[in-house]
């Protein structure tokens, strides 16, 4: 054991999860790779979490924070903002909700926290609708709505949550299903759920479920529940905290997978938007995010520094046509996954769109999810000099890997080829 290790251990929570047997400390990072302690040198595909969107110590948002630092760090929302009235203007543009408003927070679990605040407060009810297999955050709100028992610690909880069939296609009671009458059993049970219910607030959803292993319902399922969800007057919460920002590489955002019935009433993000930076936000048309009766205020949210470095990596990623990117680089590594996948038992499905792609593992010749062959590939593959995640639903089984969105194809060519090592080592 290291001694951070140890120190680490001695002055933090037992829940603290953290990767690998022995834990690594990255010191630096550069483009698309990151260093230990040791001096190793890795190829990153999970970007601290699919955190760093665009590069590792990328010059221009390096620029801007410490520009920005150079002249003030803090003020509070009580003072007026250059940086987050342009970062706002810049995210209202492409957000595509009608007339909208956006709070910045400083985490993804933060913002979904704000949804749900908004949501109850404007339909004057405490009752929400998630799906099964979600995650949204760490609060005490957030983990009540996380459909995911591994990372929902508590059955304690401020909300009454039902959850909702349609988040992971190849799995469950309609996994047989051609994609039509998958969604048709999902809209009759969402009609069915709430025939037996007081009225919810909202329905919260990821588009690509990201905890839950990279798993997504077929395109137009959350068009079809929108339906059924304004007769009801129930809101629509497109949680984009993993999805947001052209990852998807065919979208911006991945409810706009599902944009036939219009655009989500309510939208979270977080993560890549900062490239590291503490940002999360909330996009809702204005009625809803005026609804609120008492004053409010963030201490942290908004910061000039966090919002220097998002209106820089937000620049960056459009003029560089990134999302482009993820679906050109991410189309090819999936193919050349699912190619590497075809000759093992132990990989069940290779899924996923642009750069956010799930391999999900199990014991071969069975259908039953494999933990222990998803931390062994996540050793062999750090071994081999790369970095990806793991996630799923009951179990832990799912390797998710997700990039950089300026991934070249050299660097997804080598980091498959690795990927096929460390799959064949763990068998």
């Amino acid at each position: 054991m290291s001694s951070l290790h140890h120190r680490h251990l001695a002055v933090s929570p037992d829940w603290l999860a953290l990767y690998y047997r022995h834990p690594l400390e990255i010191t630096h990072g550069e483009g698309r790779h990151v260093w230990d302690a040791d001096g190793n040198r890795y190829l990153d595909f999970f970007g601290g979490i699919l955190t760093t969107m665009t590069a590792h110590a990328l010059p221009e948002v390096t620029k801007a924070v410490t520009e920005q630092a150079g002249r003030i760090i803090h003020s509070s929302t009580l003072y007026l903002n250059r940086p987050m009235v342009e970062l706002a203007e810049r995210v209202v543009s492409l957000s595509g909700i009608p007339d909208a408003r956006v709070f910045f927070t400083t985490s993804g679990t933060e913002a979904n926290d704000t949804a749900l605040l908004l949501a109850t407060a404007y339909r004057r009810s405490n009752q929400i609708l998630a799906m099964r297999n979600s995650y949204h955050g760490r609060s005490f709100s957030a983990v009540s709505i996380t459909g995911n028992h591994a990372w929902s610690p508590t059955a304690l909880s401020p909300l009454q949550t039902l959850y909702v069939h349609g988040g992971v296609r190849s799995r469950g009671p309609y996994a047989h299903l051609s994609d039509e009458e998958f969604i048709a059993a999902c809209v009759a049970d969402l009609e069915d759920l709430l025939g037996h219910t007081r009225d919810a607030a909202a329905l919260i959803a990821e588009p690509i479920q990201g905890v839950g292993g990279f798993t997504s319902p077929p395109d137009g399922l959350y068009a079809a529940f929108r339906e059924v969800l304004d007769r009801h007057g129930i809101l629509w919460i497109s949680d984009e905290v993993q999805t947001g920002w052209g990852r998807t590489g065919e979208h911006f955002w991945g409810w706009q997978a599902h944009a036939e019935n219009g655009p989500p009433d309510i939208v979270t993000f977080a993560k890549g938007i900062g490239n590291g930076m503490s940002i999360g936000g909330v996009i809702a048309r204005a009625d809803v995010m005026n609804c609120l009766d008492a004053n409010s205020i963030s201490t942290f949210g908004g910061s000039p520094v966090t919002m220097a470095a998002g209106l820089a990596n937000l620049s960056y990623l459009l003029e560089h046509d990134l999302q482009g990117n993820a679906r050109r680089v991410g189309g090819l590594l999936t193919e050349r996954l699912r190619a590497i996948a075809a000759g093992s038992e132990s990989v069940r499905e290779v899924r996923g769109r642009g750069l956010m792609i799930g391999i999900e593992l199990v014991k071969p010749g069975t259908d039953e999810a494999n933990p222990e062959a998803a931390s062994a590939v996540l050793e062999a593959a750090r071994e081999g000099g790369l970095l990806i995640g793991k996630g799923g639903g009951h179990n832990t089984s799912v390797l998710r890997i997700a990039p950089p969105l300026s991934l070249s194809i050299p660097e997804a060519e080598e980091g498959a080829a690795i990927l096929a090592d460390a799959l064949r080592a763990a068998e």
